[in-house]
């Protein structure tokens, strides 16, 4: 069976599952072309649902998230999630061709939500969007600002000029140790770098491993990358740096979006520990950054509804004074701050974004704030533990081994920091 022919089963069976619609969709402004552009719909439905807008670009939904959708229906809520155009099911044209470039714009995927909600008959609900989808569900705020009963914004991002704050945090908390937990680790990571080891491009590799694995876990890894032990090192790699995978992460297409309008790959500052350069060697699209869609600084200040901002204290891609600067923007703001949590709860801390979205929806977000210790406290689903238990054993026994010399891409290896 050919790749495409396993992607047409694939969608046909997707698109049967309980709950999934196709709407109708201009494939860009004022053209008379449509595709089909699809979203899910689970749980008892209400009149004001909560719409779950995942991150990316690229982050597919209907696939993606159906234990998500079970576990929320399971606790009460009612679910819409739609598929990013360029992404998944809302991926090709009627030809069965994939979105030409001017079909992916930010614009157009909020414009998207818009229409799912008129094809569901809800005027209302509460926008819940977790890193990109933050900066879709703000800017569903912009353009639809009648339409948003509340809103949770899970590690916002604020605008283009959040790569400033994102170094900052990074290299303070690395390079110079100013936090208790990672001043042991700041001299190990200046060492590595200028061995040439830990690249700006590894930046992607070093929060992953602090923001989910913790300063222990990091620890361990830099001893072994000090003894030139690697193993671990390019394991974790292939996790942080995903490649495509069908109907769960699409970025070949819909990365335009991140370079053209949010300017992911901004340009490097020349420094140690820079993530856009991670960015630029990461992603397939080479596309230069051309105009941010909007001015969110100046527009969260009109936000009038209730809003959860919730902060991971580890999150090295949206760090806490980016989402501090958001909830001091929006009046009506509560921000939750997870000491313990990385980057994303909606992907890695489930029980707490599930209680944070269900406390929303009931119109319980005044107060909110005061519960993010005992959020912080809830454990990751078993799988998410499982998985960095895994990876904390094979630290322990990669110490114990021999060591192997593992070949770095050359994305990896220094230029000059």
């Amino acid at each position: 069976m050919t790749m495409n022919a396993k992607r047409r089963r694939m969608q046909k069976k997707l698109a049967a599952l309980p709950g999934v619609r196709p709407v109708r969709r201009p494939v860009s402004p004022g053209s008379s072309e449509e595709f089909d552009l699809y979203y899910v719909r689970s749980g008892r439905k209400s009149a004001q649902p909560l719409v779950i807008i995942p991150g990316g670009p690229g982050v597919a939904s209907v696939q993606m998230y159906k234990g998500l959708r079970r576990r929320a229906a399971a606790t009460g809520l009612d679910v819409i999630m739609v598929e990013h155009r360029g992404v998944g099911l809302s991926r090709h044209d009627d030809s069965g061709a994939d979105l030409p470039p001017r079909a992916l714009t930010v614009n157009q995927v909020v414009d998207d939500v818009a229409a799912v909600l008129d094809d569901a008959r809800v005027d209302t609900a509460v926008i819940y969007g977790t890193s990109y989808g933050t900066y879709i569900a703000a800017g569903f705020g912009v353009r639809h600002p009648g339409r948003v009963r509340a809103m949770v914004l899970d590690s916002p991002l604020l605008s283009r000029h959040d790569i400033v704050t994102v170094r900052r945090a990074i290299r303070r908390l690395l390079l110079r140790g100013d936090s208790p937990d990672t001043a042991p680790l700041a001299p190990k990571v200046r060492k590595l770098v200028d061995a040439g080891v830990m690249t700006a491009a590894a930046t992607q590799v070093v929060a992953t491993i602090y923001g989910y694995g913790g300063a222990r876990l990091l620890d361990r890894q830099l001893d072994l990358l000090l003894e030139n032990r690697k193993l671990l090192w390019w394991a974790v790699s292939q996790f942080a740096t995903l490649g495509n995978l069908p109907y769960r992460y699409e970025e070949d297409l819909v990365s335009r979006i991140a370079f053209r309008e949010l300017d992911y790959a901004a340009e490097p500052d020349g420094l140690p520990l820079d993530p856009a350069v991670a960015e630029r060697e990461a992603r397939t699209q080479k596309v230069s950054f051309e105009d941010e869609p909007y001015d969110l600084p100046a527009e969260m200040p009109n936000f009038n509804w209730p809003t959860a901002v919730i902060s991971g204290g580890r999150d090295l891609i949206t760090p806490p004074p980016v989402a501090q600067r958001v909830a001091s923007l929006i009046p009506r703001a509560e921000l939750l701050k997870l000491p313990t949590m990385a980057h994303s709860a909606l992907d890695f801390r489930e029980p707490a974004a599930l209680a944070v979205a269900g406390a929303v929806c009931r119109g319980e977000v005044e107060g909110l704030a005061a519960q993010a210790p005992a959020l912080d406290a809830l454990p990751p689903r078993p799988e998410i533990r499982l998985l960095w238990k895994a990876i904390e054993v094979a630290a322990i026994v990669e110490g114990t081994l021999p060591a192997v010399r593992v070949p770095m891409p050359s994305r990896w290896r220094l230029s000059s920091a």
